[in-house]
């Protein structure tokens, strides 16, 4: 592994039957089952995103070889296919879940897919998967005012709380999206730490609150993964995806600049 960079993979739906929505995001259950073999024959150590920035913030050493697994949304799949294999294993993981998007009492719709109910959110808590916030209805966060910001935060903090008995203490920005103010609005909220995404290894000087994270996707191949959890030609691997994501942050800038504009002429 390279100095102090940590992979960080952030899976979404693991399924062989995603919706056009998750497609591209979606990985099957059968290369899902054989990149967690690669971990292991690895020689990997999994930690929870929870673990990983504790052992940063308090200085203490790493276990050898770290990796995070990581799943945002909450889509079923990952208590159907992903849970018994990382049980198989012996593997920790982090579940970032959109509240508003399970199955229950807190649904507000708009989910992409078939999601997790918390029956299933409690089973994979109890199964060595932390259970971190996602935003209540998976907003672009950076584009909310405070009060809108300051609900989704508090209401997804609130909600994990009230099911699983205790508040979570990791969040991912849905999107990858953040800025100065949803960090600071994050931290307040009361998360200790949350991850982007930005294509590229963990370091500690990130940042709690800004620790990157690499995509894993349907075209994701067998050497790209090996590449990716062994910390090795990442910005190679990602370069198209840096590319076009700085295009949309220059539009993404432009389109809050013109919205603060009309907003002062109000």
């Amino acid at each position: 592994m390279r100095g102090e960079g940590v992979p960080i993979l952030m899976y979404h739906s693991v399924t062989d039957v995603p919706s056009a929505a998750t497609r591209a995001l979606s990985v099957g259950p059968e290369a899902f089952a054989e990149q967690m073999a690669l971990i292991g024959r690895l020689g990997l150590t999994p930690v929870t995103t929870a673990d990983l920035a504790g052992r940063w913030r308090d200085g203490r050493p790493l276990p050898p070889r770290p990796v995070l697994i990581t799943f945002d949304d909450g889509y079923e799949g990952v208590h159907r296919h992903a849970l018994p294999v990382l049980a198989a294993h012996g593997f920790p993981a982090t579940l970032f879940v959109s509240t508003g998007w399970l199955r229950g009492a807190h649904d507000t719709g708009g989910a992409l897919d078939t999601m997790l109910d918390w029956t299933q959110v409690r089973e994979l808590s109890g199964s060595g998967v932390e259970i971190g916030g996602h935003s209540h209805t998976h907003p672009q966060l950076d584009q909310l005012d405070d009060a809108a910001l300051h609900r989704e935060l508090s209401r997804c903090r609130d909600v994990v709380a009230g099911e699983l008995g205790a508040p979570p203490v990791s969040f991912a920005y849905p999107y990858g999206y953040s800025s100065r103010r949803v960090r600071q609005e994050v931290r307040a909220t009361g998360f200790a730490q949350a991850l982007a995404v930005g294509n590229g290894l963990a370091r500690r000087a990130q940042g709690p609150y800004a620790l990157r994270r690499v995509t894993v996707r349907r075209t994701t191949d067998a050497a790209e993964f090996a590449q990716l959890v062994q910390g090795r030609a990442v910005a190679r691997v990602f370069v198209r995806d840096r590319a076009l994501t700085q295009g949309y942050a220059l539009v993404r800038r432009t389109r809050q600049a013109s919205r603060k504009a009309i907003r002062s002429r109000v």
